[in-house]
């Protein structure tokens, strides 16, 4: 009896050393769980982040790579957190189900805004709120602080205007200020600026505004070569001037007509030059002709408005026409009899009479002559002399033409039209006496005066003095005028100017 309870004891025993052996093998199953933390929006790893389980395995922290590992995990489900201070405290769940099982997971981790404050309001700073007579170009400058200063700021700014509809939206702004150019004259604009840390939601300014200038009366238009492209300036007598046409086109030769309130000037299109008007602000551009001004030197070609600004007279090659300022009624008016071409006009003021410059392909064999309203000649003025010459104009009344003469003859071969030595002549219809007002106010030697225009009172000449070498700057200066036309005084006006016009 004793030793069948024996053996029962010792197979109790077996039975309960198996059941714990399993049981051990189970336990010892380990899995290895993966991860990496970055920044929510951008990926960016973050490193010291603190990586912990509950039930409790072990602490780890990610890497500069924002990678951490925890092994020997054993299989089980757990709750893993990412914990670091300034972000967000992240769970993830995770499932270790195998022996050797490799588990990865991937924290997101947002910004904890409890912990950073937001921008300061920006504050705008120039033009100040309801500035008037700002000019065309503005510097908008603001400021904004941010408490904390690891945050990096950034601008958008919004500005609109009582004119139009139209928006202007610049974002993304590091610095606290921006330059505005090509406003309008006399427009209101209204400027807003938002500040954001990228964190918080933008903070938004108030709203200032300010007024530019009104249109100025600028009685003084001229050229200027500004990368690579002529464009017109428009200025008053001391120089206060703004640009009046886009430098990304060639402009040239303006005539503002007071009766019309336009500025008409020559411009290139698809390699043709065509006649165009614009306000004296320079909006509302509008091209006048159909049938391009032409001749042997788009930039040799002249043209002139009636009196009553309703009309423009101009020349294609050997013919003369005459067209509405809106572009309608184009009526030949005039052909030259021998097929010079007409590269100069100017019409009288009191409508009557036109004066021409012809000349061959060249620009030489030049002809200078009058003809009334139906064509015929009615004075010649310059004929059979070598050289060249132009800048026709009309004094108010009618008894004076000005106009430029190379006394030097010199006739350029290679087709760059240089002069040596022109000169500004008045010729007297009346008594058909002529004085050279270049000799009389001391023309420096080896420079050309060109482009001559009579002022409105007729008591000053405006033109462009430059160097005969043909790449020198160019100066447009005035010559006063006495009724004895002698020891005249020459006057420089602006610089790096041609063209110039006086209304």
């Amino acid at each position: 009896m004793k030793t069948l309870i024996r053996i029962i004891s010792i197979i109790i025993f077996s039975v309960c050393l198996l059941s714990c052996n399993e049981e051990l093998v189970d336990q010892a199953q380990t899995g290895i769980l993966k991860g990496k933390v970055v920044k929510r929006g951008t990926n960016e790893p973050i490193a010291n982040v603190k990586i912990f389980t509950a039930p409790t395995t072990q602490t780890v922290f990610s890497g500069t790579d924002g990678s951490f590992e925890i092994a020997n995990m054993p299989v089980g489900n757990y709750s893993v957190k990412a914990e670091l201070s300034g972000y967000l405290t992240n769970f993830q769940a995770v499932n270790v189900q195998n022996q050797n099982q490799v588990v990865t997971v991937v924290f997101e981790m947002d910004d904890d805004e409890s912990l950073n404050s937001p921008p300061t309001t920006p504050v705008l700073l120039s033009p100040v709120d309801n500035a008037v007579n700002q000019p065309l170009s503005v510097e908008l400058t603001w400021n904004a602080t941010d408490p904390d200063t690891a945050d990096v700021l950034k601008y958008s700014l919004t500005i609109k205007n009582n004119l139009d509809t139209n928006v202007i939206q610049v974002n993304d702004l590091t610095a606290k200020h921006y330059s505005l150019s090509n406003l309008k004259f006399g427009v209101s604009y209204f400027w807003q600026v938002s500040v954001s840390d990228g964190i918080h939601q933008p903070v938004l300014s108030s709203i200032s505004k300010f007024t530019t200038n009104t249109v100025p009366s600028n009685r003084y238009h001229y050229v200027q070569k500004q990368n690579g492209n002529l464009v017109i300036i428009s200025s008053d007598a001391t120089g206060n001037n703004f640009q009046f046409t886009n430098s990304s086109y060639n402009s040239w030769r303006p005539r503002k007509n007071n009766n019309a309130g336009l500025i008409a000037f020559l411009r290139t299109e698809g390699g043709s030059a065509h006649l165009y008007t614009a306000n004296p602000d320079g909006s509302n551009l509008f091209k006048v002709t159909s049938v391009p001004v032409a001749g042997f030197n788009n930039f040799e070609m002249d043209f002139s408005w009636s009196t009553n600004g309703q009309e423009l007279i101009y020349s294609n090659f050997n013919k003369l026409y005459k067209i509405n300022k809106d572009g309608s009624g184009l009526t030949l008016i005039y052909t030259t009899p021998d097929g010079s071409m007409i590269s100069e006009c100017d019409w009288s003021y009191d409508g009557s009479k036109i004066a021409l410059k012809t000349n061959d392909f060249s620009g030489y064999n030049v002809k200078i002559y009058i003809v009334d309203m139906v064509g015929s000649v009615v004075k010649t003025i310059l004929t059979g002399v070598a050289g060249a010459a132009g800048g026709l104009n009309f004094s108010v009344d009618g008894q004076l033409l000005l106009y430029t003469k190379d006394v030097s003859a010199y006739q350029d071969g290679s087709g760059n039209y240089r002069q040596l030595d022109s000169r500004i002549f008045i010729y007297n219809l009346a008594t058909n006496a002529t004085t050279d007002i270049s000799t009389e106010s001391d023309k420096p030697l080896g420079t050309n005066d060109l482009d001559p225009r009579f002022s409105p009172n007729n008591a000053q000449v405006i033109f462009m003095n430059t160097s005969n070498d043909n790449v020198s700057q160019k100066n447009v200066m005035t010559i006063d005028l006495s009724s004895s036309m002698t020891d005249l005084i020459r006057t420089a006006l602006f610089s790096n100017a041609e063209m110039p016009d006086y209304e």
